[in-house]
């Protein structure tokens, strides 16, 4: 496994290892091994959820409060993501910043999203399947989102607007109030 900083404190990429050959690959996608000594105070995960959506599907900004909150360990297993990672601690360096990056079934690439993170993926290929596990349960009383076109965190989701399909939650969400 290897792990890469990203810009944003705390949120890293993952790269599993990877094996291939003419009849195709096997990859270690999680070692909680591996991951302990990588990470050592980081809580095991205690959930994997998983998503199918089309072309266009935008899934975010959400995150759970308190002692709710989640991290996600977030890959696409087919298809190709924007995954979407946006500091929301205030008392981080790096508070309202946002980290993208393409992950798909090609790459391998992960993405550990940290506790305190708003965390949202634009579909960018005809369909995409996105793993992700998760160290809280899901407590949807907690749960707290910003609209995903805030202008305050200018987020590029590669997708032309006319594209964009939103949840119904999704539209209900708020602009930043800082």
């Amino acid at each position: 496994m290897i792990v890469k900083e990203t810009p944003l404190k705390d949120c890293y990429i993952i790269e599993p290892p990877v094996f291939g050959d003419d009849r195709g690959y096997f990859s270690i996608r999680h070692d909680k091994y591996a991951f302990a000594k990588a990470f050592p105070n980081h809580p095991p995960f205690v959930l994997h959820n998983e998503s199918f959506s089309s072309y266009g599907v935008l899934r975010g900004l959400h995150l759970q409060k308190g002692d709710a909150a989640q991290a996600k360990l977030v890959r696409c297993v087919q298809g190709k993501i924007l995954d979407v990672a946006v500091d929301y601690r205030p008392d981080s360096p790096s508070f309202l910043k946002h980290f993208t990056i393409e992950l798909s079934g090609d790459n391998h690439k992960q993405l550990l999203v940290p506790r305190g993170f708003l965390h949202g993926f634009s579909v960018l290929s005809d369909i995409a399947i996105v793993n992700y596990q998760v160290d809280n349960t899901y407590q949807p009383e907690t749960e707290f989102g910003i609209r995903y076109d805030d202008p305050t965190l200018n987020i590029d989701w590669q997708l032309p607007d006319s594209a964009v399909l939103l949840s119904e939650k999704d539209e209900k969400l708020d602009f930043l109030k800082l």
